[in-house]
């Protein structure tokens, strides 16, 4: 008894201050979304009636977890990861379609969405093995191991079709990182992305036979930095400077050819020639000076290459429709104001016409007249900003903000390794919810139906973020006695 005692005195009250204040931001903005102008002597609404009910069990699922002794959230990790990923493979079987996805297993009325609870059990099972006594970041065995504990529910998850909450099991590149891999890696990821948004949003013709600016730019730039950055670490050999000046040479080579020649010179393949050739120079140079740069050099400069051409195969053929309209009315390629960019389209209406003080609380037109589609769920947060305007917007966000710097200042004071890593996965999930959900609400992410946690109606949203929440409280109230 006097342990448990001992456990809610040294909760970090900060951190559940905040969560009940996000709670409450969350039950005020449901309330006001579902409310409608034709009820106003309902006291109570079919969805703010139900996230009343699951906001209790999460209340119940906290003492829970408080009252569980915190070695077990180490001990158990693994089972819990095993019975995850069956759990994920089973729901593709018996899951129904909603709204094309394949993510909701449903008892009667009730339906659950595991791939909420994987994310908090996939960081368990993280922080159990990277804070294995044997364990060595610098050992490619162990790096590729832990991204596999990560990477591997995030596939199972796209076979579902819900693309979104795969992409939040990224975010544990971000913990590896504070754990010691290599920023490569991360600057490696951010290229795959920027090539991949440069090749899709350039992807205009050169001319009849010509080429694509969007390849062109690309590979030329890619060869770019790399022959500068050795460049600056060969001792300025004035080697591959001469080869920079050759590749201008060739592509002016191939305009003069286009220009006053019947004949045509496609421009991507005087890119992709220089880049051969300049991997072929590198290589030959390593087995000389054994200057490990060099071959990460040429690798990256293949491996990204090779991407580019296969960025319009992957956007074509492995995309789905929908996810390929909201990418294109994302980067501005096509303008869609009644299709796949209407919900941003009324999101932004609605929380411009908020201006600076808003329109009051229940008086928000664009939400109480169902403009704006999903505004309970993934669009929760223009409510916020029609009725409660410039200021409402900003203090939800600086709450966010301060209940965030909380778990990294929590991450930072752990004594154990696994408790530090699972703090870290947890604020790193918290955080990606928060950007990409504000982010497609005002219109600079693109539509990924990420809800934002413990503001968004759902339960199984509620649930798993309460749970991973009150596991790092509680593992963070005890962290002295680890010490014994």
């Amino acid at each position: 008894m006097s342990r448990k005692i001992s456990v809610y005195k040294n909760l970090d009250w900060i951190t559940v201050f905040f969560y009940f204040l996000l709670l409450g931001i969350g039950l005020i903005s449901i309330y006001s979304a579902d409310y409608s102008i034709n009820e106003t002597n309902s006291p109570l609404f079919s969805r703010f009636h139900s996230q009343l009910i699951w906001l209790s069990l999460a209340f119940v699922m906290g003492v829970v977890v408080l009252a569980i002794n915190e070695k077990y959230f180490n001990f158990f990790a693994y089972f819990l990861y095993g019975a995850s990923i069956l759990l994920l493979l089973v729901t593709i079987v018996l899951a129904s379609n909603t709204k094309g996805s394949y993510s909701w297993i449903e008892f009667g009325t009730f339906r659950i969405q595991p791939a909420e609870f994987s994310k908090f059990i996939t960081a368990l099972a993280l922080a159990k093995f990277m804070s294995s006594y044997e364990f060595d970041i610098s050992k490619m065995k162990n790096l590729v191991t832990a991204i596999a504990l990560f990477m591997l529910p995030a596939i199972i998850i796209v076979l579902q079709k819900e693309t979104g909450s795969a992409l939040v099991f990224f975010v544990f590149f971000f913990v590896l990182y504070r754990e010691g891999m290599s920023g490569l890696i991360l600057l490696l990821g951010v290229s795959f992305v920027a090539l991949f948004i440069s090749v899709l949003r350039f992807n205009y013709p050169i001319g009849d036979g010509l080429g694509s600016w969007g390849m062109l730019i690309s590979l030329f730039v890619l060869l770019l930095i790399d022959v500068v950055i050795l460049f600056l670490q060969e001792q300025r050999n004035k080697t591959l400077l001469a080869f920079l000046i050759i590749s201008f040479l060739a592509f002016a080579c191939a305009f003069a050819i286009n220009v006053w020649t019947p004949w045509t010179v496609n421009y991507e393949y005087i890119a992709f020639g220089c880049v051969l050739l300049f991997s072929m120079f590198a290589l030959v140079r390593f087995v000389f000076t054994r200057n490990k740069n060099l071959l990460y050099a040429t690798a990256f400069l293949v491996l990204m290459s090779g991407f580019c051409f296969s960025v319009n195969y992957i956007f074509a053929e492995v995309m789905e429709p929908h996810q390929q309209m909201r990418i294109k009315v994302f980067l501005g390629m096509e303008d869609d104001p009644t299709g796949t960019g209407y919900n941003v389209n009324q999101s932004k209406i609605a929380i411009g016409s908020g201006e600076f003080l808003g329109k009051g609380f229940l008086r928000g037109t664009q939400t109480k007249l169902d403009y704006v589609p999903e505004q309970v769920t993934d669009f929760i947060f223009c409510n916020i900003g029609e009725e409660f305007g410039f200021v409402g917007s900003i203090f939800t966000l600086l709450i966010y903000m301060f209940f965030l710097f909380r778990i990294i200042h929590l991450a930072e004071r752990q004594f154990s390794t696994f408790n530090r890593i699972y703090a870290y996965c947890v604020v790193c999930i918290f955080f990606f919810h928060f950007l990409i959900n504000v982010g497609m609400v005002i219109g600079l992410m693109p539509v990924i139906g990420i809800p934002l946690p413990f503001i968004s109606y759902g339960g199984s949203s509620l649930w798993a973020s309460s749970i991973m929440l009150f596991i790092l409280i509680k593992i963070d109230a005890v962290r002295k006695e680890q010490l014994h």
